[in-house]
């Protein structure tokens, strides 16, 4: 099975005509995903590769019965297609844009939590159920369809992890890249959840940094709720205090979020910790025999 991106999944894309928005969603449709509609505010009415072109994220939802969302707008505009997707009543939001104000975050975390939607992102490369379809930046030609669910907080890393494990000959159920901002619509804990009551995903990887505390959160869960082997990895171990690494919340302030006390807690609920990314998929093997 997978998690909230299945073959029933009708997707809109919010800035279909954009530079980001048309390639991708080209790359999308060539993965085999459900692209039934597009969004560009003043261009309604116009279609893009045969794809229905709407003013608003409704007219999708009503016309072509979209209930699912790619995000690729400026990031002044981004909170507001959140925010308009969130009112049309899609259940899956996934917003790659990067440069989103924590501030602006904190008022669409407000508002998500009043509904029933999910939100992966901002500041992602998205979510992707191999022969089922993606949203975001994934390469297409890295997946194959498995059992093992797959969280980041790190891009590359996101895409390194299922190469490696597509190159030993382990598929994936769903693997999301959740992004590496400070206030991200969802979180390990959120996505650890759905994972763990999903029959076909046998193991789950996550993929930590350093900074703020997700990774002392999704600890506490696994102890008390999760049943399915883990594999983990942190990254930004060699990071020095109070230095940003790449990531605006991967920074270590007041001598909390760094690596070694991330590593700690994860070890301490048994989760396979490695030390080096190029260790995960022999690990998942190890685990699943």
């Amino acid at each position: 099975m997978s998690i909230l991106l299945d073959k029933n999944s009708r997707i809109v894309v919010q800035g279909i005509t954009g530079g980001e928005g048309s390639f991708h969603t080209k790359e999308a449709v060539s993965f085999g995903s459900k692209v039934v509609a597009g969004v560009t505010p003043g261009k309604g009415g116009v279609d893009f590769d045969g794809i229905p072109v709407y003013n608003r994220v409704i007219d999708a939802v009503e016309k072509e019965g979209a209930n699912a969302s790619g995000i690729y707008v400026p990031a002044p505009f981004a909170p507001d297609a959140v925010l308009e997707a969130i009112e049309a009543g899609i259940k899956l939001i996934v917003c790659m844009t990067e440069g989103i104000p924590a501030l602006e975050m904190v008022r669409v975390k407000k508002v998500l939590k009043t509904t029933d939607s999910y939100l992966i992102g901002p500041n992602c490369p998205g979510i992707t159920t191999p022969d089922a379809g993606k949203i975001g930046f994934m390469p297409n030609f890295i997946h194959k369809k498995g059992n093992v669910g797959l969280i980041s907080r790190s891009g590359t890393l996101t895409y390194e992890v299922i190469n490696q494990l597509t190159e030993l000959g382990v598929g994936q159920s769903t693997s999301i890249g959740i992004g590496g901002d400070p206030i991200v619509g969802s979180s390990f804990v959120d996505l650890l959840d759905l994972f763990e009551n999903d029959p076909e995903t046998d193991l789950v990887i996550v993929i930590g940094e350093i900074g703020g505390n997700a990774e002392e959160e999704a600890a506490q869960f696994v102890k008390e709720k999760m049943k399915k082997p883990l594999v983990g990895f942190i990254a930004g171990q060699t990071a020095p205090p109070g230095k940003r690494m790449g990531h605006a919340g991967a920074i270590i302030s007041g001598g909390k979020g760094t690596a070694a006390e991330k590593m700690k807690a994860w070890e301490a609920v048994g989760i396979n910790v490695v030390e080096n990314p190029a260790d995960i998929g022999t690990k998942v093997l190890s685990v699943l025999k």
